[in-house]
């Protein structure tokens, strides 16, 4: 099982907000194997040698320097906190606090000493967060699941949800014939089970407005059509579960719905990568690292792809977006690639963390823009 605590996006504004001379953030891959998980204590006291290395290049104070080896010592004592990992582990230290989060996707180890954390590889589980709700609908049962990436998939209570589709329309059984002609054979049948699906529908409004969170159908024919055909929510997704819910535990419809999570985002890439080239044809692309660090600073980038598993090392202007890369990773240096993602999401823009290969150009980032640059 993962065991999962991803930064929500208050953390990641406060993680991203913070400023200390001697700030640590180290990725390293962990697994759900207890047996196993171990083994990430001597890769993460590896990576801290590397760090305590590059702040005593820089004569950071001993003082502080020690204070944030004891934080990781702590760390690294904890046998509970190593028998319950995910994929990979994200650790933010200063010499006075250490944050841990515990993410399901696969990351590079890394490390970086900086006056501010290194979050780009963070942006993927952050902007995506395997979070939905999966509705479970057939003609004898209906509920609500939500699957989240820290918790085992659970039904959610909701009022006003009928109880199936002959309580919901006041009839034995929907299947039934009747004398009133209109409501007689298949046609009957379908249009007391969308009676049915927009009582679905009302009962879940008040805990869907206003949220982005995607809603998986899980149902068979002819129900899912007509759900589909009366749903108000603009985030159901568009393609769920075929497979009868009934016959499915929680559990079950967690694992088919992120599978169905996935697609999404693969969608939602390629959807990003369309908007790109049409951005391209009027001048507002770009994927050149210094061109797209002055647009962030000047809030002139809409939306960003960025490669989580590439650090790029040096500066960016706090009030030109002017870059100065460096040779080198050091304490005086930190990740252009995320503080250029970091801008962009201060400016109201958007930020997609993905692999290498879905960035156009073949680059480290590319960016549409609000207005040339």
């Amino acid at each position: 099982m993962l065991h999962v605590d991803i930064p929500t996006r208050a953390d990641f504004a406060a993680l991203a907000a913070q400023r200390n001379p001697v700030s640590v953030s180290i990725y390293l891959p962990s697994t759900p194997v207890s047996q196993e998980a171990v083994a990430g204590k001597t890769v993460l006291k590896n990576l801290l040698n590397t760090a305590i290395g590059q702040l005593q290049t820089v004569n950071a104070d001993k003082r502080r320097i020690a204070s944030l080896s004891e934080l990781f010592e702590h760390l690294m004592e904890d046998h509970e906190f190593w028998q319950f990992q995910a994929h990979s582990l994200a650790v933010f230290a200063t010499p006075d606090n250490i944050r841990t989060f515990r993410v399901p996707n696969a990351l590079v180890a890394s490390v970086e000493v900086s006056d501010r954390f290194h979050l780009t590889p963070l942006f993927r589980s952050v902007a995506f967060p395997n979070v939905a709700y999966v509705l479970a609908i057939s003609e004898g049962a209906v509920r609500i699941v939500e699957v989240s990436p820290d918790l085992p998939a659970a039904s959610v209570k909701i009022h006003d949800l009928p109880k199936d589709a002959a309580s919901a329309v006041g009839r034995a059984n929907v299947n039934s014939a009747r004398s009133n002609t209109r409501l007689e054979g298949g046609a009957g049948q379908k249009l007391l089970l969308a009676q049915y699906a927009r009582q679905v529908d009302r009962a879940l409004r008040p805990i869907l407005t206003g949220s982005d969170i995607p809603l998986i159908l899980a149902a068979t024919e002819p129900l899912a059509s007509i759900f589909r055909s009366v749903n108000t929510y603009a985030h159901l997704t568009d393609h769920g579960i075929s497979a009868s819910p009934d016959r499915l535990t929680d559990a079950e419809l967690s694992t088919q719905a992120r599978a169905v999570l996935d697609g999404v985002y693969r969608d939602q890439v390629a959807a990003w990568r369309t908007h790109f080239s049409a951005a391209g044809n009027r001048g507002r692309a770009a994927t050149d690292v210094a061109q797209v660090a002055r647009a962030a600073t000047f809030g002139a980038v809409e939306s960003l792809l960025v490669d989580i598993d590439q650090t790029i090392v040096g500066t960016v202007g706090e009030d030109d977006g002017t870059v100065l890369f460096a040779d080198h990773a050091s304490a005086l240096s930190y990740d252009i690639l995320g503080e250029i993602a970091t801008r962009v999401i201060h400016a109201g823009g958007k930020v997609l963390g993905v692999r290498h290969a879905d960035i156009p150009g073949g680059g480290a980032l590319a960016a549409t823009l609000r207005y040339p640059v």
